[in-house]
């Protein structure tokens, strides 16, 4: 028996390790690469498939554990917030796919029970492979990747109905054998005891469970986690943080409620804990080992024997079902005014079926709505579905670079106004600086070189132009020759140099004030003629910087003082050393900018010092 668990492991393990990493660096990711292990050792090889089943009960927890994550991450307010998409879209999605799917499997003759319950199978996405694709290539916060989340999260709130009504669809006869084959299960006497009782009963402890849950995340995680952390031992914090996700799973599962769906809303409780950081650290390697072997697990279970008998035909059904869905989502993206590029990703990244199928497939077939062999169809569309999302994501990158490309070969606006401020780039920086300036009453000119940034904020009443600012032309065309001030506020450090230049040259009476990326950055806009240079999160750091002492002590007119001097000698220390900088010479070799910055960095703690012991000698003449 152990030698048996100890090559299944070593299999799985093996073909993972020797996989995934190749699927990554090749760009396709590591749910292909985990697919494509399963697959090796499964129908290739043949050294897997008993075992597939139980693994998949068990990984299927890696979900369970990556929503809690995800619930971590999210603010109650956040959710609240996300409420419209929740319900609008969401319910939209899974209503329109399902009747969609409905109408299509009655042209092919199945009766409206089985057709009932293929909409709601196919009506599902696969929470597991697009969230986990979606951290991978860091769209979680892109517009596209929340209306997703939004979705997938609705759907998981839809499986709960749809558990509720597919024994209603039974023949009387079906379910009075389904219940008597349950009767011969022995369920265990509280999940017996849970299904004995009357609907309102039922109903009252399913609420209950669900308030205990969020009252005892607000008012006994902090006083659980001080126990823990009071014994001192590393493992106890983990052993904690799995029996909190794995006993909120039971207690869902008891009442017939969706595990990952108990486990998010503990997640988003618990979201402002001070103990958030270290759950994180518990669960996150355990979800990573689970959604691997989950994938793993169906790439085993692809019937490759009927997949080979009938290879049109399924291939036929998936890109079908693929299309029929992809064609939903599109509709829905731009009923709900999703962004372009964000259209493409929330259209190609929810198109497949999902890992609730599989569920729902079983239960419907053991209440023999569904004939075995549809079923046994079905469940491989689910299958070479979710096997085809690593590619449906990899046609979204395309798309997304074609964009980016047609965005970059469009002809610029004509620009016709003129303004005393012009300014280069409208991101996070730009927006910041345009709004400050329009709401004191200054008019400004936007020029960026991102279609979709301009007419983002067009929608919210900002007026911008698009064309590339580091083009002279185009400069020139924005009204550089007749503003009184120029903010360089593009994202990238060449450019704002280029620009910089550019305008010193051809306006040497003009105000630049521009955006730099980090000291060497600074130095390059001094020598391209910059007045005013701003580093992007130098500010910020003397403000945090600012709050650390405040917090240590001082009082917060003393950490007001020592902030306000290191700025200014920082500030003044910064134009000495950009004069010795060498550019192309790594600072560190450059002997006479290390001997100066020495001296700076003495002469800052000697002015520190001394501007505190001078205000604390004002407040007290006899000290």
């Amino acid at each position: 028996m152990m030698e048996s668990f100890l090559l299944l492991a070593s299999l799985y393990l093996g073909a993972a390790v020797l996989i995934v990493p190749i699927s990554v660096r090749l760009g396709l990711g590591s749910v292909l690469g985990y697919l494509a292990a399963g697959m090796l050792i499964g129908p290739a090889l043949g050294l897997a498939g008993a075992e597939t089943t139980d693994l998949q009960h068990v990984a299927e927890y890696g979900v369970v554990m990556m929503l809690f994550l995800i619930g971590l991450e999210l603010d109650p307010r956040a959710l609240w917030a996300m409420r419209q998409r929740l319900i609008g879209l969401g319910g939209a999605q899974v209503g329109l796919t399902a009747l969609a799917v409905l109408a299509v499997a009655l042209a092919l003759g199945q009766t409206w029970q089985a057709a009932l319950v293929l909409g709601f199978i196919l009506s599902l996405s696969s929470t597991a492979i697009v969230l986990q694709t979606l951290e991978e290539k860091k769209l979680m916060r892109s517009a596209g990747g929340r209306a997703s989340f939004a979705v997938l999260l609705a759907q998981d709130l839809a499986v709960i109905p749809m558990l509720a009504i597919i024994p209603l669809l039974a023949s009387p006869s079906a379910r009075h054998a389904a219940e008597a084959h349950a009767d011969e299960g022995a369920a265990e006497p509280i999940l017996t005891l849970v299904e004995q009782l009357p609907g309102w009963a039922g109903g009252l402890l399913t609420l209950a469970i669900v308030a205990a849950i969020v009252l005892a995340g607000h008012f006994l995680s902090r006083p659980a986690f001080r126990f823990i952390h009071g014994a001192r031992l590393a493992e106890m914090s983990t052993f904690f943080s799995l029996f909190l996700v794995l006993g909120i799973a039971f207690l869902m599962i008891m009442v017939g409620l969706s595990p990952a769906l108990g486990t998010f809303l503990a997640g988003v409780v618990l979201a402002n804990s001070e103990f958030r950081h270290q759950l994180e650290a518990d669960i996150k390697p355990f979800k990573g080992l689970l959604l691997g072997l989950f994938f793993m697990t169906v790439g085993i279970g692809i019937d490759m024997g009927l997949v080979a008998s009938e290879p049109l035909r399924l291939i036929l059904l998936t890109l079908g079902l693929i299309a029929l869905k992809a064609g939903v989502l599109w509709l829905l993206a731009r009923i709900f005014h999703l962004p372009p590029r964000d259209r493409w990703l929330f259209t190609f990244g929810l198109a497949q079926a999902g890992e609730f199928g599989f569920l729902i497939v079983s239960i419907a077939l053991a209440q023999s709505i569904l004939p075995a062999d549809v079923g046994q169809t079905v469940l491989l569309i689910i299958s070479l579905s979710m096997l085809l999302t690593p590619a449906l994501f990899l046609i979204h990158d395309a798309l997304s670079r074609r964009l980016r490309e047609a965005d970059s070969q469009r002809e610029p606006d004509q620009i016709d106004e003129r303004a005393p401020v012009l300014i280069a780039g409208i991101g996070r920086f730009g927006q910041v600086v345009n709004r400050l300036v329009r709401s004191s009453g200054v008019p400004t000119v936007v020029l960026d070189s991102d279609l979709s940034m301009v007419e983002t904020m067009r929608r919210f009443g900002v007026k911008g132009y698009f064309g590339d600012p580091s083009r002279p032309e185009l400069l020139e065309s924005a009204g550089l020759m007749q503003a009184q001030i120029l903010v360089v506020a593009v994202d990238q450090p060449d450019k704002a140099t280029a620009i910089t230049r550019f305008a010193r040259q051809a306006r040497p009476d003009l105000h630049i004030v521009a955006r730099a990326h980090d000291r060497i950055h600074t130095y390059e806009l001094f020598q391209a003629g910059a007045n005013d240079i701003v580093r992007e999160t130098f500010d910020s750091a003397i403000r945090a910087g600012r709050y650390v002492l405040e917090n240590s002590g001082f009082s917060d007119y003393e950490a007001a003082q020592l902030s306000r001097t290191y700025f200014q000698m920082d500030r003044a220390g910064l134009r000495e050393l950009a004069a010795l900088w060498v550019p192309g010479q790594p600072v560190e070799t450059n002997a006479a900018y290390v001997a100066r910055a020495k001296e700076l960095n003495a002469d800052m703690e000697t002015a520190l010092i001394g501007t505190l012991e001078a205000e604390r000698a004002g407040k007290n003449p006899q000290a």
